[in-house]
């Protein structure tokens, strides 16, 4: 399946998509910056073909953003892992940016399977297993859009390649029980490799950029049942997600500490209002990442 068409599929149920349709420096370019510090955030790479001939791999690219959540474990939305062709391949790198050594492989004329070995021996990406939610997609009222890169059967992890400390994953409920009222005052950060918000011109809007871990101050709106609203204005400061930041962290500071407690989903087409961010507080999600990692 081409990102393309897992774009089309989000639409489908309702939603803007905040996975890019084409692999593209940002979060977006207004009241953000470069995240040089969150080396547990990472980008999500697929080699893949379109006519499920893994002999003939068509394209190496990167497709998302996630974050590790202990030593082998890295969290994205399902979106990102569902429905590609028959042997298509999965990785994940730390690195702070990944689009220079993807444009110095094409200028040197690499074919993408080329391209992915050379990254496997650089150390500039680990392979590993995807596992998603069984129940995506899910109602709109819970989509179950949630997903891992698991490397525990793999010989090289990430902790192998590259020094991280493991995002805090929240308590049960903890959104909930602290309710919008004090979440509201809490400082919220969105993190990831995503391209940046629309650029207006003759053929249209375009989100150049991307490839680069970036991170933004938003503002929270709500919360529902699954899912976290927040505001990305940037005439009162703030910044925001776009396209090739689903799966991406989304961390409160609570007590001086940083909590991750969603993951980029959805959003507004420019990438100018809203970010719609999968909650991980919820049963559901914990139901799910119970098979993987130790919740508090």
């Amino acid at each position: 399946m081409t990102v393309r068409k897992i774009a089309a599929s989000l639409v489908a149920l309702g939603f803007v998509t905040a996975l890019g349709t084409q692999s593209v420096d940002a979060i977006n370019t207004y009241n953000a910056e470069p995240a040089p510090e969150r080396t547990e955030v990472g980008a999500l790479f697929v080699l893949w073909s379109n006519d499920d001939n893994d002999a003939d791999y068509e394209r190496f690219d990167w497709v998302c953003s996630g974050t590790m959540i202990d030593d082998d474990t890295f969290l994205t939305a399902a979106h990102c892992t569902d429905d590609w062709p028959e042997g298509t391949r999965f990785f994940v790198s730390l690195d702070e940016d990944v689009q220079t050594p993807l444009d110095e492989a094409v200028a040197a004329g690499l074919t993408p399977l080329q391209t992915a070995e050379t990254f496997l021996t650089d150390d500039i990406v680990v392979e590993g297993t995807p596992h998603q939610d069984e129940q995506f997609p899910g109602p709109m009222s819970d989509t179950h859009d949630i997903a891992v890169i698991d490397f525990a059967d793999w010989d090289e992890t990430p902790l192998d390649v590259w020094n991280f400390t493991p995002a805090t994953l929240p308590e049960l409920n903890l959104l909930s029980t602290l309710g919008n009222r004090t979440l509201d005052t809490y400082d919220w950060w969105v993190v990831g490799y995503g391209t940046e918000e629309a650029l207006r011109g003759p053929g249209g809007h375009t989100h150049p950029g991307g490839g680069v871990r970036m991170k933004a101050l938003v503002d929270f709106a709500s919360l529902n049942k699954a899912w976290i609203h927040e505001r990305m204005i940037a005439s009162q400061g703030y910044g925001g997600a776009c396209y090739g930041d689903s799966g991406g962290p989304n961390f409160i500071v609570k007590d001086g500490a940083l909590i991750l407690v969603g993951t980029t989903i959805t959003g507004d087409t420019p990438c100018y209002a809203t970010n719609v961010v999968y909650r991980l507080d919820t049963e559901s999600a914990r139901e799910f990442l119970d098979d993987y990692v130790d919740l508090p």
